[in-house]
């Protein structure tokens, strides 16, 4: 008799503190695509695929709170408690610039053509660097107070060539131009935003504020955002990027792994972290999707369990 396929999440480890945030690469031409995690130890990492370890970036003097990749995955970008934001080169490791700031930085975000860099943290500021100017003085993206926010700057996203959104503890939601340097829109949650995350597949914004996911059209089109409130409240979600039915949580107030339809219904509830769950992202081709805690380690979890992919070689008995 067989049942369904067992939930075996594969350990990612080499972290010493709690896992702030996790972040794929757009699949590449080769149908494989990285994974970068940013940790309070301060040394985020880069893995394979398949979760296998390829290097550690060394040279944060405190937490990463924020790391991405460029959609090449040649480029990588850093936000961290230093009160700096660094870019680095994937395959030595070895950073390219380090851009000041006056505070912690939260969250980091390359453009596309990789021409950029867009930060935002506990100064409430968001700035564009000039990746071919690194040295030259950033933009400012402000409205009249000389702040982008009335509280910290919790995540930053460049969509497209020309549009950066912001995401604060005001419980806003900000589209600025980057031409022009001008707020666009905003959206305002009665509660302070927890996560922001681009779902480029899906073109949508996946953000977390409260009990409340919301998946918003990544540009303010006039296109419905679609709005869920939870039994709690979740620390980050991320949609399926393919399949668009479901979403995965974490939460912070408890170790687990949730999966929900996109109508809110819980599916699953998935145990194997020893302590709260900071971060959850899905792989670009939906075939897994990866855990950050407290504890210290990211766990990749199956979509479709038994399925032999990467690491995971099938159903084997009492495996």
């Amino acid at each position: 008799m067989t049942g369904l396929a067992k939930v075996v999440p594969l350990v990612a480890p080499g972290h010493t503190r709690p896992v702030t945030h996790l972040s794929f690469s757009p699949l590449q031409d080769d149908g494989t695509y990285l994974l970068i995690s940013s940790c309070k130890d301060g040394n985020p990492m880069l893995r394979e695929w398949t979760g296998d370890w390829i290097g550690t970036f060394v040279g944060h003097k405190g937490a990463v709170w924020s790391t991405k990749l460029s959609t090449d995955a040649s480029r990588a970008a850093s936000g961290s408690a230093d009160f700096t934001a660094k870019i680095w080169d994937t395959y030595s490791g070895e950073p390219l610039h380090s851009f000041p700031h006056n505070h912690i930085v939260r969250s980091v975000a390359i453009s596309p053509t990789m021409g950029h860099l867009l930060t935002g943290g506990q100064e409430k500021k968001a700035r564009i660097f000039d990746l071919g100017r690194p040295d030259a003085e950033p933009e400012v993206l402000t409205e009249g107070s000389g702040l982008a926010h009335e509280g910290t700057v919790k995540s930053v996203v460049w969509i497209g060539e020309h549009t950066g959104v912001t995401a604060g503890d005001d419980g806003l939601v900000k589209w600025w131009d980057l031409r022009t340097r001008k707020l666009t829109t905003s959206l305002k949650f009665p509660d302070p935003v927890t996560s922001m995350e681009l779902s480029q597949q899906t073109n949508r914004l996946v953000v977390t504020a409260g009990k409340t996911v919301a998946f918003i059209p990544a540009l303010p089109t006039g296109a419905a955002t679609h709005s869920l409130t939870l039994p709690y409240a979740p620390s980050s979600a991320s949609i399926h990027p393919i399949l668009q039915d479901r979403f995965v949580t974490g939460s912070m107030s408890d170790e687990w792994v949730r999966v929900h339809g996109i109508d809110g219904e819980e599916r699953e509830v998935l145990k194997g972290h020893h302590g709260p769950v900071h971060c959850i992202e899905y792989s670009p081709d939906g075939e897994l999707y990866a855990s950050g805690s407290e504890d210290g380690t990211i766990r990749l979890w199956q979509t479709t369990p038994g399925k032999t992919y990467g690491l995971w070689q099938g159903q084997t008995n009492g495996g």
